[in-house]
């Protein structure tokens, strides 16, 4: 019986980090997981009302906030326009948009 010598590797070309890490995220199917994150850390950042939001769900680009308090619920309601657009701005590099702020 032949003995076989060691196995050889094929050499590829080698591949940059965030490559490596986009090719991770879309195989682990993670993609939606990370974009709902960085949504609810968009809503924090572009509101200011992240301490007084007691719930945050994200459906079909929409995003809904349950808010403590009703008076500042009442002014984030005037301001919805332009928080969504500070939002849909600050997401935009990842590729997301979102359609509408839901306040309860």
């Amino acid at each position: 019986m032949a003995e076989k010598g060691p196995v050889r590797m094929e050499r590829k070309e080698a591949i940059g980090m965030d490559q490596l890490i986009e090719d991770y995220i879309k195989e682990m199917r993670l993609a939606s997981g990370i974009g709902r994150i960085r949504v609810f850390a968009a809503w924090d950042q572009a509101s200011g009302a992240g301490a007084y939001t007691i719930g945050k769900y994200l459906k079909d680009n929409v995003l809904y906030c349950n808010i403590s308090s009703s008076a500042l619920r009442q002014q984030l309601y005037f301001q919805r326009a332009e928080i969504l657009q500070n939002m849909n701005e600050i997401l935009k590099e990842e590729g997301i948009s979102l359609k509408n702020i839901v306040l309860k």
